[in-house]
């Protein structure tokens, strides 16, 4: 498990009936991204945290992928869409 400052630790719940907990990452303590982390709850609480099996890191905005450019069609570019002039 691999974070960096702004990304997102969600531990579901490990019980029926307990709720999922999601927090933002603060420090992270470990090498190279591994834990230790500080992480700020969502309920305000702040600890130091070494998920185990029932947690995710989801990337921060900063981190998240940008969205695929979708493909131009022939209209705007005087090709059809096989890339052929028209």
């Amino acid at each position: 498990m691999h974070a960096s400052i702004g990304d997102r630790l969600h531990v579901h719940g490990n019980a029926v009936g307990q709720p999922d907990r999601t927090g933002e990452i603060m420090e992270v303590h470990g090498a190279a991204g591994a834990p230790p982390y500080l992480v700020r709850f969502e309920d305000g609480h702040t600890g130091l945290c070494f998920p185990g099996p029932d947690a995710v890191i989801e990337p921060g905005k900063a981190r998240a992928r940008p969205s695929r450019p979708t493909a131009k069609t022939g209209a705007s570019s005087g090709r059809n869409a096989k890339g052929r002039k028209k």
